[in-house]
């Protein structure tokens, strides 16, 4: 099982910038997906970007691609998520999620078996 413990969250100015990170323990992320998931009040819980640990590939979610990128940091086995642009409906608490890679293309919310504690994130208008 692996552990994931989210931080960076905060408010920001719409336009700004803000970056988050999850830290990964308990195992090596070899084989794993790992990806950012949002879930704002009232509504499900989406898929905003992910990262295949062993092959580098990224995938993103619509509605933030062009302005949110994911990297990883071997070392550290944590995972990045930059987000520029903002926008008053990126406002959600975001997750970090990790699973086995058992597609091809971006995780679905089924794919994850380990989940952080979320962390919020709160873009004024």
């Amino acid at each position: 099982q692996v552990q994931l413990v989210e931080s960076g969250g905060g408010l920001v100015q719409a336009g700004g910038s803000l970056r988050l990170s999850c830290a990964a323990s308990g195992r090596t992320l070899n084989n794993f997906v790992v990806g950012w998931f949002r879930q704002a009040p009232g509504k499900e819980r989406e898929f905003v970007a992910g990262l295949n640990w062993s092959g580098g590939n990224t995938y993103y979610g619509d509605s933030v691609r062009g302005r949110f990128t994911i990297s990883r940091e071997n070392a550290k086995n944590t995972v990045a998520l930059q987000m520029s642009s903002l926008k008053f409906e990126d406002t959600a608490v975001y997750y970090c999620g990790a699973g086995l890679k058992i597609r091809v293309g971006a995780p679905l919310l089924t794919d994850i078996n380990s989940w952080g504690q979320g962390t919020q994130v709160t873009v004024s208008s």
